[in-house]
């Protein structure tokens, strides 16, 4: 199973969550991917959306692969037995947090922060492969006391499903493959989202700092 793009991806998982469509949900996407999607989410679901900001730690000497990742708040989430000494965990941090509170400044004019307190929380991402980045989320979002949280994405590894369904109460995934490498083998369309498209779509939303629907 391919995908055109995200924009068609976010489309079949709009259809695959109208179940929550009378939840109150709040859609939260996980930038830069995620955001795109998530805002045909909203649109399928009648509610608004926003972004939850985390990174993924990148194991040194390997940035490619994932030792954890880090939430806006500075919590860590550290994957599976990839631990680094603590210098290594610690400068990876500094740096993961610093492009965090980046884009946190960049996107302001655009989003003021909704709250997933008592909702539904549905958070977006175009793919999962080990999975840390949403647990992550996940954690991140929990704090704020949602209803419950659903994870959607089109793709995702089979490791990184069972850990996500792990932490979030519900998980839907349009497709698990048996071999899976990365994310964007499974997109005809992989183009990288920049900050200005997030800044762009997050500025359209209609009625920013209203609780939407």
């Amino acid at each position: 199973m391919r995908f055109a793009d995200r924009q068609r991806a976010a489309h079949l998982l709009a259809e695959k969550l109208q179940r929550y469509r009378d939840s109150h949900p709040l859609v939260l996407a996980v930038p830069r991917g995620g955001v795109p999607m998530a805002r045909i989410v909203a649109a399928g679901l009648g509610c608004d959306f926003d972004v939850v900001l985390v990174r993924k730690l990148r194991t040194p000497g390997q940035p490619e692969l994932a030792m954890g990742a880090v939430d806006e708040a500075g919590h860590v989430y550290q994957f599976g037995v990839r631990e680094a000494d603590g210098r290594d965990l610690r400068d990876e941090v500094a740096v993961q947090l610093a492009e965090i509170r980046r884009r946190r400044l960049a996107y302001s004019s655009a989003t003021p922060r909704l709250s997933a307190a008592g909702r539904t929380a549905i958070i977006v991402d175009d793919g999962l492969a080990t999975g840390a980045t949403m647990v992550a989320a996940i954690r991140s979002v929990r704090a704020e006391r949602p209803l419950r949280i659903v994870v959607a994405v089109p793709v995702a590894s089979g490791s990184a499903l069972d850990l996500a369904r792990s932490y979030a109460d519900d998980v839907v995934c349009l497709y698990t493959p048996r071999l899976f490498f990365a994310v964007g083998d499974f997109y005809d369309d992989f183009s990288q989202v920049s900050d200005e498209e997030v800044v762009e779509v997050l500025s359209e939303r209609p009625g920013v700092g209203a609780e939407g629907g």
